[in-house]
């Protein structure tokens, strides 16, 4: 009889221990990271009696955590990466909505400004239109720094969310290192065996930590677990967690670092590449491409503006007769740290060569290295102009730059960014609408003889050499005669001021009717060009003169205005391709396309993640149906076990009356 008691005794534990795991699946059915647990049994070891074996019961093994570690970790995976793209999302979509806004992107402004610049053109004596087009240029000005404000927004509220994220990840890793000492000892004290709760709430910790930053685990022997971030920079090993911080230190790109602090207090910085994945890794991608990326691109377009502007606003006349000054105002090329001994400067002649970039300069003990920092692509040694300067120091012309620094100086990296801060700091640098120099310095008239076709097509001033803004040119009268037999206009030498201009001008009517150009150098570095074309007689003469009283001539208004339409940017082959509204909406496009990338990046990985955790909770998760059918069974099978532990105490019984 005690066997049997014994059996039904072991029946009735097993179910027991049925019972209690099914009521705990049932209470944790919505409890997050929690797998369905399961009891494992199996036969006690039998006793051999009147010539057979006959079983003494069950035992209970364990407690089984439903898991798999595949599913786990393609949940972990796509989790990552649409985390990834959320916080992406999230950023870049509001750079997107800044820049293509209607009303407040940069194309109204453009266009606003070169229609007050055509009025201007239409009416050159009339102040009011001068005044106008100061007032346009200032609001295409404050558009700028209003767009570069809102980025520099963006781009604070990125790395604010940053902060908060890091935050974030440190208290998850404090978490999983607790969780690995609570796991070592229960490992301890239960014969090796791991609390399957705890392995639920690390697993669980590690989930949320994996959102935030891509992680990898490696389990050790104790039972704890290693957690590794990026391309294996540790975060967690045994019971000691690492602290992740935004630090004041700025990288080469002058954005702030992230640093690793152990538990000795030292600070290391992290590589912003060896990141990735994870809420971090997408608002180091949205800070990195794009509102750095946008920044500078709007930058370029402000330079560009800028200075192609004031070059041309230079060579004209205002009302008074005198030479223009710049236009806008930009500032100068920012370069850190600010004691390299290093200097830069846009190339007006290079505008379009520019590239948006940040770059790096050192000097490496045998050559100059310079440094794409977007890319970080070396610039080819053959697209580097180099000059030693009198005073030993070395001039670099490059990517549409004037560098000048001293070899000893650069031996460390010196960081050059030159149009990043350009849209936040333009202005207009004119107040004064009569100081508008819409008129061009150069006045040229022919003087015809009998079947004559001679034509004047052009003429203007390409460099006004030493002469300074706000002064007269002083261009001396100079009249060229056609020399019908030496086909050549020559310059009547003996007029005031014709020394050192260009003796002869030769034209051949037979291969020049169509048009012929030429440049002029005088005194002084001054510089004109003249486009004639025709057959002049014999006798005919050019005469050009200084345009001091030309107050009426728009010539260079309409230059001004030309640059709408200009290609200006974006170089290659020597040639520019884009206009200033081609670039801005090549800016915008490119955001915009990188906007919707995003969105449906994430909207493809909500899906995956999707699938992939209804494939893991298909194996891991709690069906309460299912649930409440076992709790059906177990409580049968624990009536059963009581029915034989009943059936045993009979019989036992009845023995007993016998023997009465």
């Amino acid at each position: 009889m005690a066997s049997l008691l014994n059996i039904g005794l072991t029946g009735l534990s097993a179910s027991q221990a049925y019972l209690n795991t099914t009521s705990h699946n049932i209470a944790n059915a919505a409890t997050p990271g929690f797998h369905r647990q399961t009891v494992t049994q199996e036969a006690r070891d039998p006793q051999y009696s009147g010539g057979a074996f006959f079983g003494t019961g069950t035992g209970v093994t364990g407690v089984a955590r439903s898991y798999s570690q595949l599913l786990e970790g393609q949940v972990l995976s796509a989790d990552s990466r649409r985390a990834e793209y959320a916080a992406y999302s999230q950023f870049i979509s509001q750079l997107d909505n800044v820049l293509a806004d209607a009303d407040t992107g940069l194309t109204p402004a453009l266009n606003e400004f070169f229609g007050a610049l055509q009025n201007v053109t239409s009416n050159p004596t009339n102040v009011a239109a001068r005044q106008a087009l100061l007032s346009s240029g200032d609001t295409l000005s404050a558009r700028f720094r209003t767009l570069d404000g809102r980025i520099s927004e963006i781009a604070e509220g990125v790395e604010t969310e940053m902060r908060s994220t890091l935050e974030s990840i440190n208290g998850y890793a404090a978490a999983i290192a607790e969780l690995n000492e609570r796991m070592v000892i229960s490992r301890t004290g239960g014969a090796g065996s791991a609390a399957n709760d705890l392995l639920d709430q690390r697993d669980q910790a590690i989930a949320e930590l994996n959102r935030l930053v891509k992680v990898s685990t490696v389990e050790q022997r104790d039972g704890s677990t290693s957690v590794f971030i990026g391309s294996g920079q540790s975060l967690v090993m045994g019971n000691r967690a690492k602290q992740l911080e935004l630090g004041d230190q700025l990288d080469e790109n002058g954005r702030s670092m992230i640093t690793v602090r152990a538990n000795s207090g030292a600070v290391e910085p992290l590589a912003e590449s060896l990141v990735g994945g994870g809420t971090l890794g997408g608002l180091l991608a949205a800070r990195r491409e794009g509102t750095a990326s946008a920044q500078r691109s709007l930058g370029l377009l402000a330079t560009t503006l800028a200075t192609e502007f004031n070059s041309q606003h230079a060579l004209g006349l205002d009302l008074e007769g005198r030479l223009g000054g710049d236009f806008f105002k930009i500032g100068g090329v920012r370069v850190d740290p600010s004691d390299s001994g290093l200097s830069v400067r846009i190339d007006p002649g290079q505008v379009s060569s520019l590239t948006g970039s940040d770059y790096s300069l050192r000097y490496d003990g045998a050559a100059f290295q310079l440094t794409d920092l977007a890319t970080g692509n070396a610039v080819p040694a053959a697209q580097m102009q180099l000059v030693t300067e009198a005073d030993g120091s070395t001039t670099i012309r490059a990517q549409g730059l004037v560098f000048t620094g001293a070899r000893s100086t650069l031996t460390e990296p010196a960081f050059v960014y030159p149009t990043r801060y350009t849209a936040g700091a333009i202005e207009v640098a004119n107040r004064d609408p009569r100081a508008v120099a819409a008129a061009a310095p150069v006045l040229a008239s022919p003087t015809r003889g009998d079947g004559s076709s001679l034509r004047i097509e052009q003429s203007g001033l390409l460099s006004r050499g030493s002469a300074a803004a706000g002064t007269e040119l002083g261009l001396p009268a100079l009249k060229y005669t056609f020399n019908a037999v030496d086909k050549r206009f020559e310059l009547d030498a003996a007029a005031p001021g014709a020394a050192g201009w260009p003796a002869t001008l030769a034209y051949d009517p037979a291969t020049s009717a169509a048009g012929e150009s030429f440049t002029l150098e005088g005194p002084g570095g001054v510089r004109l060009e003249l486009k004639i074309s025709g057959t002049p007689a014999a006798n005919d003469v050019i005469a050009l003169a200084d345009n001091k009283g030309g107050v009426a001539d728009n010539r260079n208004a309409a230059l001004l205005g030309a640059l709408q339409t200009d290609k200006l940017l974006f170089g290659s082959g020597g040639q520019a391709t884009a206009t200033l509204n081609n670039a801005y909406a090549q800016l915008v496009a490119k955001v915009g396309s990188k906007t919707r990338e995003v969105q449906a990046g994430e909207r493809t990985q909500t899906s995956l993640l999707d699938q992939a955790k209804a494939s893991r909770d298909a194996v891991s998760g709690v069906n309460l149906d299912e649930e409440a059918a076992n709790l059906v069974r177990f409580q049968q099978s624990y009536q059963a076990a009581a029915k034989v532990m009943g059936v045993a105490q009979r019989l036992f019984d009845e023995i007993l009356a016998i023997a009465r």
